[in-house]
């Protein structure tokens, strides 16, 4: 025992697990996001997120959000931040109850570094997705209570040389995506404009763009989704897995990518169209 290990709880020097979650599940289970307010009856009306997508394109995958909260039928924030870093080569993003959600995000994050820094190594892609499951699980009674969350994950894996998606649903079952996938309830319409719109292999500006306009798409037919707000410099958040890391888009890049989408949009309203074969 070290000078800085001495008198420590004994749980703390137990390497048995390397999941950060079971150790907060030993030591202080109500820090935990899906202990907390777990009373009876409907949740009280609080902030959901909407709409998160990703697609893969040569070299890796991208993952994008709009920027709304929203509180029933009033705008609760125009600026949340949906899509965040989860490690070095991994990106995860979310819909639903907002604060739960940032808690889930910080916690997984929390949960692939202390993962890393136990094993001395990174989880594979598999491994990632499948320990947000466990916590998406662990979350279920608060889910059943009207508090969900649909968390989004896509990174690179260094393994395969890809990049891939898996979706989640409230129970923690984990879903590969082939190409493309959406969440929220702006995803139908953004879904349908990524079938419209992908391309296997397309460069990162052009999977970019596509983003773009399938988030344009779903905040012209779903009132929860907002579209890139011009006067307020809001734009969609976007971010680029590939095998040199996680790399957030540049506003700038977004900006101009976001107006050229509305100045095509004056002129053809419904959008670009696909080829019939």
């Amino acid at each position: 025992m070290t000078e800085h290990t001495r008198g420590l709880p004994p749980v703390f020097l137990d390497s048995a697990t390397s999941s950060f979650t079971h150790l907060v599940e030993r030591v202080a289970p109500h820090a935990l996001p899906w202990h907390r307010a777990a009373g009876a009856g409907p949740a009280p009306g609080l902030p959901h997120g909407t709409t998160v997508l990703a697609l893969t394109f040569d070299g890796g995958v991208l993952m994008a959000g709009d920027r709304r909260a929203t509180l029933g039928n009033v705008i609760a924030q125009r600026d949340l931040e949906k899509v965040n870093y989860a490690d070095g080569h991994t990106a995860v993003a979310f819909a639903g109850t907002v604060g739960l959600a940032k808690e889930l995000v910080r916690l997984y994050q929390l949960e692939l570094e202390h993962y890393e820094k136990v094993e001395r190594r990174t989880l594979s892609l598999n491994g990632k997705a499948q320990r947000l499951a466990a916590m998406i699980r662990d979350h279920l009674a608060q889910a059943m209570q009207g508090l969900a969350v649909v968390p989004l994950l896509a990174g690179f894996d260094t393994a395969r040389g890809v990049g891939r998606i898996f979706s989640f649903d409230v129970t923690g079952g984990p879903y590969e995506a082939v190409g493309f996938h959406a969440d929220g309830s702006g995803s139908p319409y953004a879904r349908g404009a990524l079938k419209k719109l992908y391309r296997p292999g397309m460069p990162a500006a052009d999977a970019t763009t596509v983003a773009v306009q399938a988030l344009y798409d779903a905040a012209d037919d779903d009132s929860a989704t907002g579209g890139p707000d011009l006067a307020r410099r809001i734009y969609p958040s976007v971010a680029l897995v590939t095998a040199d890391g996680y790399r957030q888009v540049p506003e700038d890049e977004v900006r101009a990518v976001a107006e050229s989408v509305v100045s095509a949009r004056r002129s053809s309203p419904e959008g670009p169209t696909a080829p019939l074969l």
